[in-house]
């Protein structure tokens, strides 16, 4: 089984089985306008294997990682491997200084590089998200990836057997970098879309919506909702995700109220991404649906 080659914050890997349960009955198109690590997208595809596909995400580095692994699966697994090798054959303090070497490389690809290193800026990708800090990805106002290394001693940076599975099934994705509502064109009655924005925060301090240059607020949250709305008119089959509210304030009625209309569930799931380990822990996520009403 295929599974993201990535490691994402808010990943949804632990609450496929959740998610699941609100597929529509046959998938034959999809669409997933903030692919991130994309845990629901492979399972999509390999359940469903629909016939029409479009994921999205606003940055553009992981959607270049996505394409490369599609396009040039057995030159990226290469590039990989030299890089796995390496790391694993250095000594701690030597893995530290290439982690901080391939990161400057790195951002240097990403704001100065042209097309033809896109291979190697992918592998970079990978190789930082295997040996950061906790697999985060967050760039600073700059644009610049800024995460520490992790000190990890053996992680698995070139997973070859994965790579080539998630090739095969993305061969017929199509990508697309932007705003989540620049994917409304491929929307009709026939699409199911899962939609994963960054979460709104659960308190003053936990703002971490830090996956590209651009902020996603209150606004924001309102503007998706929007969204939603017009293409649940037209006919289209939605499973939304985000923070629950109530977590923090049992009172704070923020995405009932915005989707008033829509079946809302809340469901357990584990905070994985967290720099203290005593704060990760089991929370509420809420699943926002229209399923049970389109069919």
């Amino acid at each position: 089984m295929a599974k993201p080659f990535v490691k994402w914050a808010g990943g949804k890997s632990q609450l496929l089985s959740e998610i699941r349960k609100k597929y529509p009955q046959q998938v034959n198109k999809y669409c997933e306008p903030f692919v991130g690590g994309g845990a629901v997208l492979f399972d999509i595809l390999q359940t469903f294997h629909p016939q029409e596909v479009l994921i999205n995400d606003i940055n553009k580095e992981l959607i270049n990682t996505y394409f490369q692994v599609k396009n040039q699966c057995e030159i990226l697994i290469y590039q990989l491997r030299e890089l796995q090798n390496i790391y694993r054959n250095n000594t701690q303090e030597e893995r530290k200084s290439l982690f901080y070497e391939k990161r400057n490389r790195y951002n240097d690809l990403k704001v100065n590089g042209n097309e033809e290193e896109n291979v190697e800026k992918a592998a970079l990708f990978i190789f930082l998200n295997k040996t950061c800090f906790n697999g985060l990805y967050r760039v600073n106002s700059k644009g610049f990836f800024n995460v520490p290394f992790n000190n990890a001693k053996n992680p698995l940076i070139c997973d070859e057997n994965n790579l080539r599975e998630c090739s095969e099934l993305l061969q017929n994705v199509q990508m697309k970098v932007g705003d989540y509502k620049e994917c409304e064109y491929f929307v009709d009655y026939n699409t199911f879309l899962y939609i994963d924005p960054p979460y709104r925060p659960l308190t003053g301090t936990s703002a971490f919506t830090s996956y590209s240059e651009n902020q996603f607020l209150d606004k924001e949250q309102i503007e998706l909702a929007q969204f939603i709305e017009r293409i649940t008119v037209k006919k289209s089959s939605v499973i939304a995700s985000n923070s629950d509210p109530k977590n923090i304030d049992i009172n704070d009625n923020f995405f009932d109220e915005l989707y008033s209309t829509f079946e809302i569930e809340r469901v357990s799931a584990s905070r994985m991404i967290n720099s203290k380990a005593e704060k990760r822990g089991a929370v509420n996520e809420i699943l926002i649906s229209n399923v049970a009403s389109i069919f």
